[in-house]
């Protein structure tokens, strides 16, 4: 698929109408894959399912392996009989996730449901999630976090006693036995999320729409894969980092962006085959057709920032495993379809690692003003092997981008796509089709023709991201048809829609 010339939407399921006050794996997902196919897209890219930890955030995530709850459709689960004909879902708002009111509400749905699944007794469905459970590698860990965090009222695993937060002998097998039933549930909801993406999958194969995911280079301190591995981390001997991760002052803000995620033992992963990472790739590329690789750049090297600082200024690159890496993952895994996003301070080491892989690099439009005509960024100096977005879900949308610019930046702007600004959004979106990129991603919110508030996340904020929504009516009928006639112009058409 990054061979050829595509075009593709970037939205993430939560964004996505319905009800229960946040985005599914329902019809509304369905609907949303037909209106792409309708269009002649070719891919639907999403930002990380796993379910979220600090600040709602999706990159911050309490497992790597694991699906978001809050995606799981409860539709579904009433057909299937473990929730009521009856039962009802309350009113929420429906352009803004209220997560703690959303997460309250389903997570006691999803109690409810498998508390009824399991007092079905032996039936074709607890075979097949028993089968589940057995196949699937991370589940008990996983579950056995959640459980010990519910029965920490939520503390972050290095305060919980340190016999089981250090995983001391005999520890493991005392706490599965004592919360059999609680991580029974959460193997529950790990089951509906995967039997519901499977199907939702297969749906968007059959309409001729691949799925991008997105692998996060680095994962959250409070999670499972922490906790469970602090050996592959640079942690002390108590759990806690000695370092932590982030990037220098860029284009996001002036002191840098403290990410505060744990860094690797590249040394030890090295010596283990880099199981870790294998499986983590194995397992989301059973979800997805492509990968984009978050921070790509860290592969080369990483900014380790001391982990008693407050900003990432007084931060040092550190080598990573390069080449070495991406070889073992390739010897074990075959040739991967991977989006390498090389955004921000990105120097030669890093230029030579993407090109050594073959994979594309990312060309951001909203980039591709602020210098002169050797920007990276300006579609004159695309190849084709590279994906090029009008922005990323980072970055405002197009409109706050344009709205935000001096009148001369916006002049600058007008005179290189060649329109006026009243038909800026288009004219950028014209731009991003034209180029000589094999793949071009649209944000859903530059389709709709946005303004800023309708960003998704605002680096180095903690509060008021991942929240936006859509709703239906806000989608212009005619939005398919004029889409479709511009995808078709550019070459990026999918001949089977014809």
């Amino acid at each position: 698929m990054l061979n050829r010339r595509t075009c593709g939407i970037l939205l993430h399921p939560t964004s996505l109408p319905g009800p229960g006050g946040i985005g599914s794996l329902g019809s509304d997902a369905r609907h949303f894959i037909d209106l792409m196919a309708s269009m002649g897209m070719s891919c639907w890219q999403v930002l990380p399912l796993t379910p979220p930890g600090c600040g709602n955030s999706p990159y911050s995530a309490f497992s790597a392996f694991a699906g978001n709850p809050l995606l799981i459709n409860l539709e579904e689960i009433i057909k299937e009989g473990d929730l009521p004909a009856t039962f009802k879902t309350p009113l929420f708002p429906e352009v803004q996730v209220d997560f703690s009111a959303v997460t309250n509400f389903k997570l006691a749905a999803l109690r409810s449901a498998s508390e009824a699944f399991f007092a079905a007794g032996q039936t074709a469905r607890m075979e097949e999630f028993w089968h589940f459970c057995d196949t699937t590698s991370w589940l008990h860990n996983y579950a056995l976090f959640m459980s010990l965090k519910k029965r920490y009222q939520g503390l972050t695993w290095n305060q919980w006693p340190t016999s089981i937060a250090l995983l001391k002998p005999g520890a493991y097998e005392r706490a599965s036995e004592e919360l059999g039933p609680e991580i029974g549930f959460h193997k529950y909801v790990q089951w509906q999320f995967a039997r519901q993406w499977r199907a939702l999958r297969n749906y968007a194969a059959h309409r001729g729409i691949a799925l991008i995911g997105d692998i996060p280079i680095f994962v959250a301190y409070d999670s499972a894969d922490v906790w469970c591995n602090r050996d592959i981390f640079l942690l002390d001997s108590k759990g806690k980092p000695e370092v932590v991760a982030g990037v220098p002052p860029d284009y996001f803000s002036v002191t840098g962006q403290l990410w505060g995620n744990p860094l690797y033992n590249w040394d030890l992963l090295q010596q283990q085959g880099y199981c870790w990472w294998i499986e983590r790739f194995r397992n989301l590329f059973s979800q997805f057709d492509v990968i984009r690789i978050d921070h790509f750049r860290g592969f080369a090297a990483a900014w380790h920032v001391p982990a008693d600082e407050l900003t990432a200024v007084n931060g040092t690159w550190v080598n990573g495993p390069g080449q070495n890496f991406f070889n073992a993952m390739h010897n074990v895994l075959g040739d991967l379809p991977i989006i390498a996003e090389d955004l921000g301070l990105i120097t030669p080491d890093v230029v030579q690692l993407l090109d050594n892989c073959g994979y594309p690099g990312m060309k951001i439009l909203q980039f591709a003003f602020d210098s002169g005509s050797d920007n990276p960024y300006l579609p004159h100096n695309y190849i084709r092997k590279s994906v090029v977005y009008t922005g990323t879900h980072d970055n405002t949308t197009t409109l706050g981008w344009f709205e935000s610019l001096a009148p001369t930046q916006q002049h600058e702007v007008l005179e290189y796509i060649g329109c006026s600004s009243r038909d800026l959004v288009n004219g950028m979106l014209r731009t991003a089709l034209i180029s000589v990129a094999n793949t071009a991603i649209i944000p859903f919110q530059d389709l709709l023709g946005l303004p800023g508030n309708a960003r998704m996340n605002t680096p180095g904020t903690a509060e008021g991201n991942w929240g936006w929504r859509f709703q239906w009516g806000i989608v212009p009928r005619h939005l398919g048809f004029s889409l479709r006639e511009m995808i078709e112009r550019y070459g990026r058409f999918k001949p089977q829609d014809a």
